[in-house]
């Protein structure tokens, strides 16, 4: 539902308003008319919504990855129903994202530019700062100096720092009578100069691919746009490396089934290679320290023909399961074998209350450590799929958010979040009005927990690429 939700953009008025009065195609209409086929990885779709500042469907951008003329392509596109395509800071972080997965790949970045600029009553978190507006110009610079190409399409109006965008690319086309440039448009040339200038006159498409030159190709309908963006990736000579079929097997179960196994309860208690047989090839697995660590599940297996490393919470990871996975991790490292994290971890454990259970404690943190710099220093890709819980220090050894995996997907039932809400602690034995009002408190955090550790609230804010179905993970 939310997924529907955010594909009708700003609603029906909004997008009646773009393409009937405005005489523009819709966002999703223009990628169809750019892409080989209507296929591709949208990235992050749900984020924007229920921000501090109100919904924002789809953060104001599509983001995704699809082929253009054979060629894996990044796009970046605004969505002016939303908005006008303003941007907000979380259309930067989405932005800037899309440009990271650029850089790593080495993928052609495609923009679509149609955006009001940034949304000024939010300039402090979204100007200033190394991650705000500016490095998306910074990033497009360092692109083109990496030889990435980058093409963009003045598709709307392009205002102020969005200015940048297509003259920074490397080709930029701009459509006649709906494509338009500039610093600043006409109602403040009026306010500044009492001069009334056209938006045509100002930046207009003939103006800037005739007078300025600051566009390299004039097109004169939207569909013109998109085929001369399809001519130019072909003519790129750009060769990323080469793609070659591979012959596979599915696997034996359906992976339909993957909707009853996504675990309801974060306790860790469901065996993971019942996920796994249903997402490698031919079912096969050839499992690493089988009997070691059991509370970790270690392998390799073959997905679509590709050889990977698994690397699959089956509970608390454990001392043994942490050396474990330590160990796996470096060798797939040294073979360079890309390794899949799929992370249910456990909530924190119990604080030791004996000498004994302290020593266990510390010996099973080291063990953690030891694994995290693993993972850490693996330089190999690194695809993260969190099927259920993500909690505390676990989710960092298995590769969470902040040690940069390559790409991170939920599923909807997932949860994220440093402890699980259900597991805190019951407030202390006091006197009848203290712990009243303790209780309160407690019950106030506990449902803050339970709200802000949601699938959904974690990928509204980018925290992850996006929230996928169980059944489409081998595909994703």
């Amino acid at each position: 539902e939310l997924l529907e939700l955010v594909r009708k953009g700003g609603g029906d008025q909004a997008v009646w308003r773009h393409t009937q009065r405005n005489k523009k195609l819709f966002v999703r209409e223009r990628l169809k008319l750019l892409l080989d086929h209507e296929s591709f990885l949208e990235l992050s779709p749900l984020a924007g919504l229920s921000m501090p500042y109100g919904d924002v469907p789809g953060a104001g951008c599509i983001t995704g990855i699809g082929k253009i003329c054979g060629l894996w392509c990044v796009f970046m596109a605004n969505d002016a129903t939303v908005k006008g395509g303003t941007i907000y800071p979380i259309g930067v972080k989405k932005q800037l994202r899309a440009q990271e997965i650029a850089m790593q790949n080495r993928l052609v970045s495609v923009y679509l530019v149609d955006s009001g600029g940034a949304f000024l009553p939010l300039q402090a978190e979204l100007f200033p700062d190394k991650s705000h507006g500016g490095r998306v110009f910074y990033n497009e610079a360092v692109m083109s100096a990496m030889r990435i190409p980058q093409v963009a399409v003045v598709c709307g109006s392009c205002v102020a720092g969005g200015a940048y965008i297509p003259t920074m690319a490397e080709e930029a086309v701009i459509i006649d009578k709906i494509g338009t440039l500039f610093l600043a448009g006409p109602p403040l040339v009026k306010a500044a100069t009492g001069e009334y200038v056209s938006p045509e006159d100002l930046g207009g498409a003939r103006l800037h691919s005739q007078v300025s030159g600051c566009c390299d190709h004039f097109a004169s309908s939207e569909k013109e746009a998109y085929e001369c963006v399809r001519n130019i990736i072909s003519t790129l000579n750009y060769e990323p490396l080469p793609e070659e079929a591979i012959e596979h097997d599915s696997p034996l179960y359906s992976s339909d089934e993957l909707l009853g196994l996504a675990p309801r309860d974060y306790r860790c208690t469901l065996p993971v290679k019942l996920i796994l047989s249903r997402l490698l090839d031919g079912s096969r697995f050839q499992e690493f320290k089988a009997n070691y660590g059991m509370t970790l599940v270690a392998g390799f297996g073959h997905v679509e023909g590709r050889l990977v490393g698994i690397v699959a919470n089956n509970g608390e990871l454990s001392h043994d399961a942490s050396l474990k996975g330590c160990h796996f991790v470096q060798l797939c490292s040294r073979s360079s074998i890309p390794i899949l994290f799929f992370q249910n971890t456990a909530p924190q454990a119990a604080e030791p209350t004996s000498i004994s259970q302290a020593e266990a404690h510390a010996s099973r943190l080291k063990a953690q450590a030891s694994m995290m710099a693993a993972v850490a220093c693996a330089a190999v890709p690194k695809i993260t799929i969190v099927v259920g819980g993500c909690f505390g220090s676990e989710s960092y050894v298995m590769c969470g958010r902040s040690f940069s995996p390559d790409f991170l997907f939920l599923w909807p039932n997932a949860r994220v979040g440093l402890v699980d809400s259900r597991h805190l602690s019951t407030v202390p034995q006091a006197g009848d009005s203290d712990q009243r009002g303790e209780e309160a408190e407690l019950k106030q955090l506990k449902e803050k927990l339970e709200e802000e550790s949601s699938a959904f609230y974690s990928s509204a804010r980018l925290w992850d690429d996006g929230i996928i179905l169980p059944q489409n993970t081998r595909k994703v």
